[in-house]
């Protein structure tokens, strides 16, 4: 049960509010309004404006591109100060189908977890328990718009879409820290969880990107709605076996419960096909979730 809590608590907190609609073209004009970019000049780092659509362009170029995945990572997690270190295997087929596979460091197996774009399921080998459900049912649970895109794209450092509407994305030249910064609102697709007659804010997201090869440094979202923040940092960035991928993800959540997961790659390997499937023991008992 616990494996399963930390999936669901993981994802109620790291996804509250992120991912925004790419724009599916972009447009070679660049007449971005001045006011719409800022300028932290400090004198030590001299970085030209980039507008947003320069900025999202230059992401997209060179986010990880993959058809198939297969990952081997070491996590640790720390969900109000109770700590669980944990080897996870990801076998991922993309914008289709992921299977995640949880075990000991030693090496038991403890479950497994079969996402698709519509589905959610687990199985406890432990408990000889199992789950099975949709991304509504888990956003109305967790009141927190989950997805599938969202999952994909926050494991391997990349971009959620953006939405098509170019006046919400805004643009930093961070001369500071000399990171270019990409801020923009997410566009809510499932129906308003919130409860009550007040209208749900829109989630804020902000990326940080390296101005050397424009990979996402950090990605923090903010839901004003809940006051609840996600921030991912992603670094060792290695070249292996034709992959160039973030090899540690830093997670830091503040929410109800405050709680880091940190995840170390050990392999990423791409496009060797993986078979995607979850059977769930006949004497198996459902786990029953009561909704909040």
């Amino acid at each position: 049960m616990r494996s399963l809590m930390i999936l669901l608590l993981a994802s109620n907190l790291l996804l509250i509010g992120t991912s925004c609609k790419h724009r599916k073209k972009i447009n070679k004009t660049e007449d971005v309004a001045a006011n719409n970019i800022e300028d932290t000049l400090n004198g030590r780092c001299k970085l030209d404006f980039k507008s947003a659509k320069t900025l999202s362009k230059h992401l997209h170029e060179n986010e990880f591109d993959f058809t198939w995945i297969n990952a081997k990572a070491n996590v640790t997690s720390i969900i109000d100060s109770t700590e669980e270190n944990f080897d996870i295997r990801v076998n991922m087929k993309k914008d289709s189908a992921m299977l995640i596979t949880i075990q000991y460091l030693l090496g038991l197996q403890v479950a497994k977890v079969l996402i698709t774009r519509d589905t959610v399921k687990f199985v406890n080998y432990i408990q000889k328990t199992y789950f099975k459900g949709d991304f509504v049912y888990i956003s109305e649970l967790l009141n927190a718009d989950i997805d599938y895109d969202l999952l994909q794209a926050v494991l391997f450092g990349n971009s959620a879409e953006f939405q098509d509407d170019e006046t919400k994305l805004k643009p930093t030249a961070d001369r500071t820290n000399c990171h270019y910064l990409l801020s923009t609102e997410r566009k809510r697709r499932l129906r308003k969880i919130q409860s009550g007659s007040s209208e749900a804010k829109d989630a804020l997201q902000t990326l940080t990107l390296n101005p050397d090869n424009y990979k996402i440094l950090t990605n923090e979202f903010i839901d004003p709605t809940t006051n609840r923040r996600f921030i991912a940092n992603y670094s060792n960035f290695t070249q292996k076996d034709s992959v160039y991928a973030p090899y540690h993800v830093d997670i830091a959540i503040v929410a109800e419960k405050k709680a880091t997961i940190k995840i170390d790659y050990v392999r990423i390997e791409k496009n060797t096909p993986q078979k995607l499937s979850l059977s769930i023991p006949h004497k198996y008992d459902p786990i029953k979730i009561q909704k909040k």
